[in-house]
């Protein structure tokens, strides 16, 4: 007696080979992404445990009389950059980048901030004194990668790279399903540890969180 092996339909070998092709690029694009995301997960859920050791520098200098000038008056407004003049004085006397940065201005002082990842810095200038105050914060590598796992003052750049990041994600998922049903005849636990997935968290949510 010959035994005859079922072949595949040429539909079903096509779809195969397009599922497997979009899995492996989609996995490939996202790995590196995933394991940042799964390991920052772990942190920001322990987040009470680990300690932050933050550091903060200081830096304190008086605006000549000059420059001081250029910043006279009542006017309030605010999302108004530096004089250039005083924007170079401060990069040169305080070691610190303006770059344009835009900053509220009141009646009695000029503040500037710009938080970033995993830290924060902020400069005021007091418009009546001279007085230039920076302070600079740094709150490690595990505070910096927790905040690229939020997006938090990341910029707009780091924001499309987590869109496209998502979407990739998402054909993973889906083509890795797809895949789990066209083998799901010869694997008898498929779909009961699909469902599992589903049903855990989904209990989780309703039992644990109110």
């Amino acid at each position: 007696m010959q035994l005859h092996q079922q072949t595949p339909s040429p539909n079903r070998s096509f779809w195969l080979k397009q599922l497997h092709q979009w899995h492996w690029i989609s996995s490939a694009l996202c790995l590196i992404g995933m394991l940042l995301f799964a390991a920052t997960g772990i942190t920001l859920n322990h987040a009470g445990q680990i300690e932050a050791k933050p550091q903060t520098e200081h830096r304190q200098a008086t605006l000549p009389a000059p420059l001081l000038h250029a910043l006279a008056g009542s006017t309030e407004h605010k999302g108004e950059p530096l004089p250039v003049t005083v924007a170079d004085w401060v990069s040169r006397t305080l070691g610190v980048s303006i770059d344009g940065r835009k900053g509220d201005w009141s009646i009695d002082e000029i503040y500037l901030s710009w938080p970033r990842p995993g830290g924060d810095a902020w400069l005021s200038i007091d418009r009546e004194t001279g007085r230039v105050e920076y302070e600079r914060t740094e709150r490690g590598w595990i505070s910096y990668l927790n905040d690229l796992h939020k997006g938090r003052n990341a910029g707009p750049v780091w924001g499309w790279f987590i869109d496209v990041f998502a979407l990739a994600c998402v054909v993973f998922s889906v083509t890795g399903l797809l895949l789990l049903k066209m083998h799901a005849a010869k694997r008898g636990a498929t779909w009961p540890l699909v469902a599992f997935g589903l049903v855990l968290p989904l209990l989780l949510a309703l039992i644990f969180i109110h």
